[in-house]
């Protein structure tokens, strides 16, 4: 089976794509030499400082809801930095559809590669995307989305195991379906509006897919969202949220808006924000504290991870 291309770039490329005055705010280690970035913060940062964040609200491809009033639409956009390249990923805004996959590195062993069933999740599921033209008024069901890619993984007898993330946006519902610690997040008017809730087991060990050993597909969290125009949707794999908190994220994302930038802009950003974080000794980060919380340890670091990020603007 051929993956699915990946979305690879460096960071030295990400960089030139960045606002000078976005990477001051944030804190980003390139400072840009021209004074007029600081200028252009003073004008909106004030505005986009973090805000208080709530705390974590058959076979048929097709959903069975009675349809909108008004439909809504998706701009999407990713950034992928591999480091041991097990995620997977796919964006078919046409179809309203965005999904992700982390393969677990716990399978790492010589002769298995643990990026298989990851990769195998998101073909089949992206197979039938390409495949199916929604006849109901519900659109593409998540859920039966991911049901579908896992059976045909498990029927290949597929290596390794997964977490994932299927979103599918349907007039105004953004309906989802996740297995683990793959999450995303919806923002509004800059401020957090919702945030998935990670499926674990104990610190470090999500609920994963597999061929035997892991979760049911029937334990995935599914469920929907109201959405309105303007918000801002950011789904990744744990290689974001273990090292970007809700309120880092919230503020990027609406500094991201205040200037105007791209989904590919604001997906790169919080890409190369996130692999700062995972790579910097001194600075908590989610998976630090969620470390200390559970197993006792003091060290204030990010963690080292493959990174997806996928950013929809809701239009």
């Amino acid at each position: 089976m051929e993956a699915l291309p990946q979305i690879r770039q460096t960071l030295s490329e990400i960089d030139r794509r960045i606002p000078d005055a976005l990477r001051v705010a944030m804190g980003l280690r390139l400072r840009p030499t021209a004074g007029a970035a600081l200028e252009e913060v003073t004008r909106f940062t004030a505005s986009c400082l973090p805000r208080p964040c709530p705390e974590g609200g058959g076979d048929p491809m097709e959903c069975d809801e009675a349809p909108p009033a008004r439909a809504l639409r998706m701009e999407a956009a990713s950034c992928f930095l591999p480091d041991h390249d097990e995620d997977s990923h796919f964006v078919r805004p046409e179809a309203g559809v965005v999904a992700l996959a982390d393969g677990v590195g716990g399978y790492r062993a010589p002769g298995v590669d643990a990026a298989a069933f990851a990769r195998a999740l998101m073909y089949n599921a992206f197979e039938m995307v390409v495949a199916t033209t929604p006849g109901g008024a519900g659109g593409i069901c998540p859920y039966a989305l991911l049901g579908w890619a896992y059976e045909q993984a498990v029927s290949g007898r597929t290596q390794g195991a997964s977490t994932a993330v299927i979103l599918s946006l349907a007039g105004t519902a953004l309906r989802y379906a996740y297995i683990g610690d793959s999450a995303f997040a919806v923002f509004r008017d800059g401020k957090l509006f919702f945030r998935s809730e990670a499926q674990v087991h104990s610190f470090n060990h999500p609920f994963q897919l597999s061929v035997k050993n892991g979760n049911s597909v029937t334990a995935a969290a599914r469920g929907g969202v109201e959405v309105k125009k303007g918000d801002v949707v950011v789904a990744g794999t744990d290689g974001l949220f273990d090292n970007v908190t809700n309120e880092e994220l919230q503020r990027i994302v609406a500094m991201g808006r205040a200037l105007g930038l791209s989904p590919k802009q604001t997906a790169d950003v919080v890409a190369g924000f996130a692999y700062e974080a995972s790579t910097t000794m001194g600075r908590d980060t989610p998976f630090s504290l969620e470390s200390r919380k559970q197993q006792g340890t003091i060290f204030r670091r990010g963690k080292r991870d493959d990174i997806t990020v996928v950013v929809a603007y809701i239009v």
